[in-house]
This record gives structure tokens, sequence and C-alpha cells, in this order.
């Protein structure tokens, strides 16, 4: 049998992409993820489709399984001979018992590493726009935890000296022992008017901050009705807040957006929204696949010199068109006398990214203007070779055939339906926890409308709705569906600007 062993690796406060590299590349490579509940669903989807997923969550008040229990798993499952890769919010060594567990994994004799993580005693303050040191402000930094070990004979933190001899303070895990907390500062020296403040969910698209006293928090918090997880921050650093709230320069923070795109274009809409603060749910609602026959594309590929124009509209319809080419034993050479027109930016770079450029692109990304702008390159009597999914509007192929061209049309691949709903997805509609939905295509539109059936539109009411392009809208429009924002450019681009523009303008407003 194989030996086995632990990696301990710190997920991280909440913002996925707070995660080391070193995490990731140890996630990629688990057999088994032992979990906490505060684990984001992207750090799990790291991990292979075959590593099986351990939940040993811990909330305030209520434990899964309690610690010895969690140790004995991950000595037992590395014992196994499996590649256990231990998951935990944070920090391992920062409240996390992540030393206790590695004790554990000593005594059995289990090999094990720590792989180290941002703590949300730093990462939530920075997000807030406080930075726990400052040359001005704060020379001395001092984490705490709000909540001790019940078994302990007595407390261990050093009230006095934490009043008079640190200038930041931060606490984790101390909601509900906040007023204590703060009662207890104040009998040792910290005044009632020093800054504080409570960070609710730090790092994620729910992150709430409320700024006050020392002598006012725990009423404030109490009327706000914050409750754990937070972070609560002490010293003249808070005041920072005011000039360093860098979040509200990012017009998406604290959206949570739904990305239909199929599985292997979403990443680049969802990288754009989240670099303007969004969190990007990923929910393909459809998926592209080979056509069903590939006679048709396979006779055109064989006689690409009888063509004068190769038409793609598409990403797909590139990566589809030339990986068949190849297949065939051609290659791009084979395209050296053929014009290529390309429906927008996107299908353009997707073939500059194979090495070829292309000759025509219209102003408007649709049909109808690339009928027109191929209309201007005297289509009479030219042969064109239309590449393209299986089901597409006919308006390019008809337009071109009114004005005397001869238009082959192939298909390249088909676009497929996502039959089943996402959990992650579904439970954000139904909890009305979804900001806007966006559709790249009519097809992400009506297998949305598939897959929710007869509660679309109970389960997208409130939801803003943006579309790549009016066609796109007109087909949302059709399934009952109102498009708040149908972006004025039809590329990805486009639609996060579109987005960026209407949800900042609301937050101006704000």
């Amino acid at each position: 049998m194989k030996s086995g062993m632990v990696v301990l690796v710190g997920a991280g406060p909440g913002d996925p992409g707070l995660i080391t590299l070193k995490g990731w590349e140890a996630l990629s490579q688990a057999e088994v993820v032992v979990y906490d509940h505060l684990i984001p669903e992207e750090l799990l989807a790291a991990c292979p489709a075959q590593c099986k997923r351990i939940y040993v969550g811990k909330r305030s008040g209520e434990h899964t399984l309690p610690q010895d229990t969690i140790n004995r798993v991950l000595v037992e499952e590395a014992q196994r001979g499996c590649r256990v890769v231990r998951l935990k919010g944070g920090d391992p060594f920062v409240f996390g018992r992540g030393g206790e567990e590695a004790e554990a994994l000593a005594q059995a004799g289990v090999p094990f590493q720590i792989v180290p993580g941002v703590t949300s005693a730093v990462a939530a303050p920075a997000y807030a726009g406080i930075p726990v040191t400052h040359r001005g402000y704060a020379s001395s930094v001092a984490f705490v935890t709000g909540h001790e070990d019940q078994n302990k004979s007595g407390s261990s933190i050093r009230w006095e000296h934490l009043g008079r001899g640190v200038d930041t303070l931060v606490f984790l895990m101390g909601m509900r022992n906040l007023p204590m907390i703060l009662g207890r500062l104040q009998e040792n020296g910290v005044g009632p008017q020093v800054p504080a403040a409570l960070i609710h969910w730090g790092t994620t698209p729910d992150q709430v901050v409320l700024q006050g006293t020392v002598g006012d928090l725990a009423q404030r918090a109490q009327e706000k009705g914050l409750g754990p997880p937070a972070a609560l921050v002490v010293g003249k650093v808070v005041s920072l807040r005011e000039k360093l709230d860098w979040v509200k320069f990012m017009p998406l923070w604290g959206k949570k957006i739904l990305v239909t795109r199929a599985r292997e274009q979403a990443s680049e809409l969802a990288q754009s929204l989240r670099r303007l603060g969004a969190q990007a749910v990923e929910f393909p609602t459809i998926s592209v696949g080979p056509p069903s026959d590939w006679r048709e594309l396979d006779e055109a590929i064989s006689c690409l010199g009888e063509y004068d124009w190769l038409i793609l509209t598409s990403p797909n319809g590139v990566r589809f068109f030339l990986d068949r080419l190849f297949q065939s034993g051609k290659d791009c050479r084979a395209l050296g006398h053929v014009l290529i027109a390309a429906m927008g930016t996107g299908t353009a770079r997707a073939l500059e990214q194979r090495g070829l450029r292309t000759d025509l692109i219209p102003e408007e990304f649709r049909a109808e203007a690339l009928a027109q702008a191929l209309c201007g390159q005297a289509a009479e009597g030219k042969r064109f070779l239309l590449a393209r999914a299986e089901q597409a509007r006919d308006v390019l192929p008809e337009t071109l055939r009114r004005l005397g061209g001869r238009v082959k049309v192939v298909s390249a691949y088909k676009t497929l339906v996502c039959r089943d709903m996402d959990s992650r997805a579904g439970q954000l509609l139904r909890e009305r926890k979804l900001d806007a939905v966006t559709f790249t295509s009519s097809s992400t539109v009506t297998n949305l409308a598939h897959l929710l059936g007869d509660k679309l539109s109970e389960l997208m009411a409130g939801v803003t709705v943006a579309c790549i392009g009016p066609i796109t809208a007109g087909t949302a429009r059709k399934l009952g569906l109102t498009p708040h924002i149908v972006a004025s450019r039809y590329t990805i681009e486009g639609l996060v600007e579109a987005l960026a523009a209407h949800f900042g303008a609301g937050k101006e407003a704000s």
C-alpha cells in the first residue's frame, strides 16, 4: 500500500482568490479533502472529480464533528494511503486548531505538511480599508481570540497588557462575547472614544462594516442585528477607513452574478466580473459538443479551395472547425487564399490565438451586420462557407443568397442543454440572493428557462437580467423576462461594462 500524508492548508478568509498557489496545488492533487464550514465552493471545485469530500464544519454553537473525531478521520484516511488535504479557513495556526491536528498526526506517525493561509485577522480589516499597522498610528498589533476554551481553568488573556501595551487589537470569533470584550478593554485603560469596527463576513460579497467606538459599538451591533462571523478591530487605525475604503471604487463589489455561459467559456466572463468586485457564480446552462454528423464539415474541408470566404460566428466555431481541419491532415495552409469573416472581436481573438488573421469584422456583432458587411464585398457569384452551430438563425445565409452569393452552411458543433440545476445556483435563486444573471446567447436564456420551468418568473423576480445584445434580449422577452441591461457592444467586455455602469450608478446614488 502506498503511504499517505496530510496537508493542512489555509483556505484564506473567504475570498477564494486569496488562497495561496501552494494551497491550490495541494487541492488539485487531493484524494480526500476534509473541509470546514466557511470554505468557498470555488476552492472545492479545484479538487479532482474523484476526490472524496468530508465535511466537518463548525459554526458558532454547532459542531458537525468534535475535534477528536476530526483528528481520527485525518489519521485514518492517511493510513489508508490517501493524500489528504485538511482545508481550514484562514490560516491553520491562527485560532484554527491546526496545531492540535498536527499534534495528532505526529503522534500517529502520519507525515504532514503545513501550507499557511491568509488570516482574516489581517485580510478582513484590509478589505474594510483598515491597515492593522501604520507608521503614523500603530507600531504593534495583537490577535486575540474572542472565544477561549471553556475547559480552561481561567482566561489566559492579559487584559491589562492589551489595554495599555498594544496599538491595534484584532479579536476573532468574539461576536457572542462582544459586550464583555469591550467592557474588559475599558476596565483596563482603553478609552470609550477609541475607534472600533466590526467586519462581518470580511472579504466576501456579504461583507458589512460597522464603525463606532469602544463605548458604543456593542449597542450599535445589537441594533444592527449583526451576528457571527465577524472580526473586531480596536485602535486609531480604524479612523483611516474613511480614506482607505478601497472597495467603494469597485462598481460590482458585493454583487452576486450568475454566469450561464458554457463551461468552456465561462471563466473569461467570471474573471472579468471578479476583477470589478463581484462574486461570479458559474452555472453553465449549456455545453458544446461535436455536431450530430461530421460528414458535411469534412466534405467542406476537403474542398476548401472552392470557397472565397470562410465565415465563423463564435469562438466555439473556431475551435471545432480548426480542430477538425487538423484532424483531417491539413493545417492553416489550406486556408491560404480564403478570406475569413468573424462575427465579433471574440471570434477574431480566437482565430488569432490559432495563428489566423481576420479579414472582416462587422461594426455591430450580429448576423444582420455581418451580412451587410459581406454584401459590401461584392457577394454576387462568391462562394461562402459558413461553419456554425447546428441550430442558428438563417438571417446571414439567406441574405447572402438573395444577393447572388452561393452559401454552404455546415454544422461545426452543437449546443447541449445542461439537464441538472446546479444546487448552489438553485439555492441562491430560491433565497433571493442573486443580484444579476448574465445571458451571452439566446441558448443560455432558453436553457435556463427549461431548467427552471414554470418557476422561471418566480425565481427571477427582483434579479437584474443582463443580455449581451438585442437578439439575446429578444429571446428573454419572449420567455417572459425583462432585460434590464442590454450591452451596446455585443461582446463579453461590453456586457461587463454595461453591468458596471448599471450597478455603479446605483452605488453612487446611494
